[in-house]
């Protein structure tokens, strides 16, 4: 039974990996479809598949997000979001569509059967804006905690400072906290190096490791 409480309004570290550790972003096409997934699948309005969403995607996006996506990066064998619930349940739900839409076309592809991620999703809740700028740092570049070549990622720090083609993270909560982008990009790096050195005493920062 999950402990943690979603409340509108409120930011959680939201992660899982492969059972067993495997694999589930093999493909480039692997990517682009959970990235797909998190835009389309977050509204309120009940979707049942992206091939539905393909006849209804004007009227889809008229209706509320269940969801902020503040920061992600998925790695070959995991996932970190950092999400803010705008809708009641709608963390829960969010994960919900995303982990099992996401399953249903793993397992098609590549013709299997069963879980794919390793049980229910894990969430922290970011009980402070100091916390939410941290974990932002650390999901940002999670990609160099692992020390994961280029190709084999993808991430929000290309939204928040590159030429991202998908816009799918409402930056401007941590980015309005700055000068501007570049005072950010030397925050994050400078945080993320404090943030591997002092890992073990950062609050709940064990749990987000997926080695």
């Amino acid at each position: 039974m999950r402990k943690i409480r979603f409340a509108n309004g409120e930011f959680y570290h939201v992660y899982n990996r492969g059972v067993d550790k495997r694999v589930v972003f093999p493909h480039d096409d692997d990517f682009e479809r959970f990235l797909k997934s998190m835009e389309i699948f977050n509204s309120t309005e009940p979707i049942g598949s992206l091939f539905e969403y393909s006849f209804l995607e004007k009227k889809a996006k008229r209706f509320p997000k269940l969801v902020n996506i503040i920061c992600y990066c998925l790695n070959p064998n995991h996932y970190h979001l950092i999400l803010e619930q705008l809708s009641d349940n709608g963390v829960s739900e969010f994960m919900k569509r995303l982990g099992g839409g996401f399953t249903n076309y793993f397992n098609l592809k590549n013709q299997r059967s069963g879980a794919l991620f390793q049980g229910k999703f894990k969430a922290v809740h970011i009980d402070s804006n100091e916390y939410l700028l941290h974990v932002g740092a650390y999901v940002n570049l999670n990609n160099l905690v692992h020390r994961i070549r280029a190709e084999k990622f993808r991430s929000s720090w290309r939204e928040y400072f590159g030429n991202a083609n998908k816009k799918l993270c409402s930056k401007n909560i941590i980015l309005k906290q700055f000068k501007n982008k570049y005072q950010y990009k030397d925050f994050v790096e400078s945080s993320l190096k404090s943030i591997i050195e002092r890992k073990n005493m950062l609050h709940e920062l064990e749990t987000m490791l997926l080695d």
